[in-house]
């Protein structure tokens, strides 16, 4: 594998209606569990939406957040993985970007594509979120932090260079 995984990695913004098979998806999901977390905690929560209709009305309020009804800030991705982050824990939002990233590049080692996708957060702080966490019996003290999203790519974007500058080497 090396690091041509990393280097090859990119997030996909166009998607296939296909849903990813499950055990696809039960590979990433194990692989954001062996994240790296503070103290070996492992404080995040990891919540995967494969049904279409949470997925839509997730969508539909991180568009309402962002200003901009009607689009899809999901790209047509037809799963959604929101990790959300222990806020009594200090190295909670550490941890759980952690899990996003072991779970991004790990979709890109199995051939799916994936995106963080901002305003999860948000999206769990309106009405809507609140309800739906409240639904899946995710306690208070939990706050989103990012939105993992999956699908097979329809689309790759080409790798660009990487920015001089980027390494101080002291």
């Amino acid at each position: 594998m090396g690091i041509e995984i990393f280097k090859t990695r990119r997030s996909i913004k166009s998607y296939k209606k296909e849903q990813i098979k499950k055990e696809e998806l039960d590979l990433i999901l194990e692989a954001g569990t062996y994240a790296p977390t503070g103290m070996n905690r492992q404080s995040p929560l990891i919540v995967a939406f494969t049904d279409e209709k949470t997925v839509r009305e997730m969508a539909s309020e991180n568009a309402k957040i962002m200003g901009r009804e009607g689009i899809d800030p999901f790209y047509g991705a037809p799963t959604v993985v929101v990790v959300f982050a222990d806020s009594e824990v200090n190295t909670g939002m550490e941890d759980a970007c952690l899990v996003l990233g072991n779970m991004l590049n790990a979709a890109h080692t199995i051939g799916v594509g994936s995106c963080w996708i901002h305003r999860a957060r948000e999206v769990f702080e309106t009405p809507y979120g609140i309800a739906l966490k409240k639904k899946l019996g995710i306690p208070e003290k939990y706050y989103a932090v990012g939105n993992c999203i999956l699908g097979y790519p329809e689309i790759i974007p080409d790798v660009r260079p990487r920015k001089d500058g980027y390494i101080i080497k002291v």
